[in-house]
């Protein structure tokens, strides 16, 4: 029996960056070496970083062999191609929308907090601890920094802008929240959903269930015009683009320099 393919958690919305003219895969930027490079075919086979997976409801029992949250996949799919195409009518009922968005906000999160998940893991290993006392050290570390700010997003009122003048590139850690990533602060979060459509979110004031999902065309990005360039500095494995042109241009910020070659 075949071992069962391991999906990267953020492969949904990737799907979202497939060129599909002639030569069907993804065009990315490889943060390690700097290179703009062609993954062939639908897998985005380049996103294949571990992923550490804490459960951020503050009771929450952990279960180290929970890989990652539970998601719809198919109503997730469906969402997030009607945001690509502008089509809220083809997103599903507002029940099915509802916790698209849910499920897109907790794979966003769940990639925020990667980063600091896995310098934490690499702390703790270096102290004299058992495996399971470093993951609950891990896990206290990230439920500390990260479930308030879970909490918030639950409240938050949320606003599908589709139909951008521009692409958005596409990172591996794509949830930026411009409250503490802007200067000046910006009371917003985002998710890109696709090349053309983003997830926007803020405080609704309100105590109980958020709104209903909005969506609005968008013929400019407004305060959030810096997307991309929040993108690019939030990447550390790697990033997508609809082309090579958007990948070249930020290409020098991960080059990494030859060393001169000595002449005889």
């Amino acid at each position: 029996m075949t071992e069962r393919e391991t999906l990267h958690p953020l492969r949904p919305f990737l799907k979202n960056y497939v060129w599909e003219h002639g030569r069907i895969g993804t065009r990315y930027l490889d943060c390690a070496d700097g290179e703009v490079k062609f993954d062939e075919g639908k897998k985005s086979r380049f996103a294949a970083e571990p992923y550490i997976y804490v459960p951020l409801d503050r009771n929450a029992n952990d279960d180290p062999g929970v890989t990652g949250p539970v998601i719809q996949e198919a109503g997730l799919a469906r969402f997030l191609r009607a945001a690509q195409l502008g089509k809220p009518e083809e997103a599903g009922s507002a029940a099915e929308v509802q916790r698209a968005v849910h499920d897109a906000l907790e794979l966003g999160v769940f990639s925020a907090y990667q980063r600091d998940a896995h310098a934490a893991q690499e702390r703790y290993a270096q102290e004299p601890m058992f495996d399971d006392e470093i993951r609950a050290e891990v896990v206290a570390d990230i439920r500390r920094l990260y479930a308030g700010m879970r909490e918030q997003l639950a409240l938050y009122d949320f606003t599908v802008l589709h139909g951008l003048p521009a692409p958005l590139l596409f990172g591996d850690a794509p949830f930026i929240d411009w409250r503490v990533r802007a200067n000046p602060p910006l009371p917003f979060v985002s998710l890109p959903l696709g090349p053309y459509a983003l997830l926007v979110g803020g405080a609704s004031g309100r105590t109980s269930r958020a709104a209903p999902l909005v969506w609005k065309s968008a013929a400019a990005m407004g305060p959030l015009k810096d997307h991309n360039r929040h993108m690019v500095e939030g990447a550390r494995l790697w990033l997508v683009a609809t082309t090579d042109d958007q990948l070249v241009a930020v290409q020098s910020r991960f080059a990494v320099a030859k060393p001169d070659v000595e002449k005889t």
